[in-house]
């Protein structure tokens, strides 16, 4: 087949010249460290210390920064990096250049209006909280009270993060570089105001440690998986293998460990000074300092950024795969989405978000670090039509993972607490499935992708260049 038959986003696609590279701390790990500061990572990061107690939680919360960087980032990373081409393009391997329509390019787009919805659904709390309002998730209780407040300010909220997706994201971007200062600056300030305590803090005597320990690592994990299967278009921005080692161990590992472990220590603090406190989702931890409505309100500011560039990537995806399409129309079908997310209270069920982005992206992760080992550690290129391993491979994983979630447990009455940590668990059935297929053949045969030479050139310098700083 040649270049021409291709599909169009193969076919138009050309890889990120040597030129454009970046070192790791101008790029890759400010970027990825930015994401972990946005409030909703940390946000339930301490739900699980009546059950584990602080101490197993550091631990967990370790293990699961080194799962993130090690599985779900740092093959998608190098694939980026030796190509130069984003995800939508590299999964053509894992899927097949009529596959890859769907997975993972439009999938990723997709959830951008999930994540859209737990933005508008946080943001919009944490502005009514800065006027005094009270949470809109009884700390108590944990049940979800809507009101018109909240639905106003939500719709608010979304038309204007849509409108500047879609006008001004350049802007956005120059301003989101600083943004991450204000929440870590916040999170600094509520760690040393509650500190002295945390060595007080006694775990619930009912509470099961090891579900406490893998529901943290799910939970982490859970949260990082799109950004996992994205390493691929951050390490098409890096030089060379040293960028994507140190870009994920600066901006993932260490920034998971910060980003979680103080606001977990903070937490541990606040229950040991004061036993009687309700809820310990952080916003709760924040109400009870000085200057709480002041920083309810700067993480709502800091929240803005998120919001516009979940809107602005899912725009992107979908008008790469179906350029005929109105992107401004979609965007917009797809924010009402996630309005409707918001102000029913889905949004809040942070477990059952970030188990779902798990258990979808678990599959593709561990798929695409098979096939990168069956290919002898490069990326062999798009592949024929659909590629089946890949997509058993994602289907078993998904639905596998998906059994626990708490929004299945809803509204099946079925637990399946046993199969934890749900996205680990569905990258090694992604993985190790699509191992097995594709040695028993299938994997469709390669289409070859014309180049420039001048652009094959720069991948064989990028490659030589791999192990250089």
């Amino acid at each position: 087949m040649s270049n021409g038959a291709l599909p169009s986003y193969l076919s138009m696609a050309k890889p990120n010249p040597a030129a454009n590279r970046t070192p790791w701390f101008k790029s890759t790990a400010p970027a990825y460290a930015g994401i972990f500061l946005w409030v909703v990572f940390y946000m339930g990061i301490a739900n699980f210390l009546p059950d584990t107690g602080l101490g197993l939680s550091l631990v967990a919360l370790v293990i699961a920064a080194l799962i993130c960087h090690f599985l779900f980032y740092l093959v998608p990373g190098l694939f980026g990096m030796k190509t130069g081409y984003p995800l939508y393009v590299v999964g053509a391997s894992t899927y097949g250049t009529q596959g890859g329509f769907l997975m993972p390019g439009l999938l990723m787009g997709l959830l951008q209006f999930g994540w859209f919805g737990v933005n508008i659904a946080v943001s919009t709390d944490f502005i009514l909280q800065a006027f005094g309002k009270p949470p809109a998730v009884d700390p108590a209780t944990q049940q979800f009270s809507g009101s018109a407040a909240f639905t106003i300010v939500a719709i608010l909220w979304a038309a204007l993060a849509v409108f500047v997706a879609l006008r001004g994201i350049q802007y956005v971007g120059k301003v989101s570089t600083f943004l991450p200062i204000v929440p870590l600056i916040m999170i600094l300030y509520v760690f040393f105001a509650n500190v002295g305590s945390a060595g007080s803090y006694t775990p619930s005597e009912t509470g099961s440690s090891t579900i406490g320990f893998m529901g943290l690592i799910a939970m982490v994990v859970g949260f990082f998986a799109t950004a996992g299967a994205a390493g691929v278009d951050f390490g098409m921005g890096n030089r060379n293998e040293k960028d994507i080692q140190l870009g994920g161990l600066v901006g993932i590992a260490l920034a998971v460990v910060v980003a979680g472990g103080l606001p977990l220590i903070a937490a541990a603090g606040a229950h040991g000074a004061n036993p009687d406190l309700q809820g310990y989702t952080f916003d709760v931890i924040i109400s009870q300092q000085a200057g709480a409505k002041l920083m309810f309100a700067l993480f709502a500011i800091a929240s803005f950024a998120p919001a516009c560039f979940c809107t602005f990537i899912a725009g992107n995806s979908i008008g790469t795969m179906f350029p005929t399409v109105s992107k401004p129309t979609m965007v917009i079908i797809g924010a009402v989405v996630s309005i409707i997310i918001a102000v029913m209270g889905w949004a809040f069920d942070l477990m059952g978000v970030f188990g779902l982005i798990g258990a979808a992206f678990g599959p593709i992760c561990g798929s695409m670090v098979a096939d990168y080992l069956l290919s002898g550690c490069k990326w062999a290129g798009p592949r024929k039509g659909i590629n089946w391993a890949g997509y058993i491979a994602w289907a078993v994983g998904f639905i596998v993972a998906i059994l626990p979630n708490p929004m299945v447990v809803k509204l099946t009455g079925k637990e399946f607490a046993f199969i934890t940590p749900a996205p680990v668990i569905a990258f090694i059935i992604g993985f190790v499935l699509y191992y097995v297929l594709a040695k028993a053949g299938l994997e469709p045969p390669v289409v070859e992708m014309a180049a420039p030479s001048s652009e094959k050139a720069q991948g064989e310098e990028i490659e030589e260049k791999s192990g250089d700083i």
